[in-house]
């Protein structure tokens, strides 16, 4: 059995924050050498989302898929029905991929550019990589794994830092399914 990601991660951050301290960013040519890493590491996410996209596309696997979403935090509301089919959900679990990967070059461009931090950008050419690489979706869709255990849609909340924060994952065990179907909480077909 092998380390969780989140240990991976902070292993991975500890070791290149000792690396960064060794790496002279002053030097103009390794400054870009860094530079070209990142975009270059982007890249290849970017090309590995598009190829998701692409497989899923290609599949239009139309089996439907229902689950009860969680109330949002903090609300009295109970979770809402949603009837979906696996190729949507699979598009939309990849479309919060892309904008969480876009949102992350957005930060390190703030953070690089203008307040001219260069260290995160060898920290942020390997996380977001890795995370790629071990997303459910790339398990599925890229390394070819069945979508059972671990991978059964829909998919678990990552445990993570913050997870007890949160109201938890979607439910799509049949007890939970039924009655919110009795209660009448959603049900409208997700496109």
């Amino acid at each position: 059995m092998g380390l969780s990601p989140q240990i991976t991660n902070l292993i991975i951050i500890l070791g290149m924050m000792q690396v960064a301290k060794k790496i002279p960013f002053e030097d103009e040519s390794v400054l870009n050498l860094c530079r070209a890493g990142y975009i270059a590491s982007n890249l290849i996410i970017l090309s590995i989302y598009l190829y998701i996209q692409n497989t899923i596309n290609k599949k239009k696997d139309l089996t439907t898929l229902k689950y009860v979403e969680p109330a949002p935090m903090g609300s009295s509301e109970e979770g809402k029905l949603v009837t979906t089919t696996v190729q949507a959900y699979d598009l939309a679990q990849l479309k919060n991929l892309m904008r969480s990967q876009m949102m992350g070059v957005l930060m390190m461009g703030v953070m690089h550019l203008y307040f001219k931090y260069t260290n995160p950008l060898l920290i942020q050419s390997i996380i977001p990589l890795k995370g790629a690489l071990e997303a459910n979706l790339t398990k599925i869709h890229v390394w070819g794994q069945p979508a059972s255990g671990d991978l059964k849609r829909p998919f678990k909340q990552a445990a993570g830092f913050m997870s007890g924060l949160q109201n938890g994952s979607a439910q799509s065990d049949k007890k939970a399914v039924e009655s919110a179907e009795r209660a009448g909480r959603g049900g409208a077909k997700e496109e």
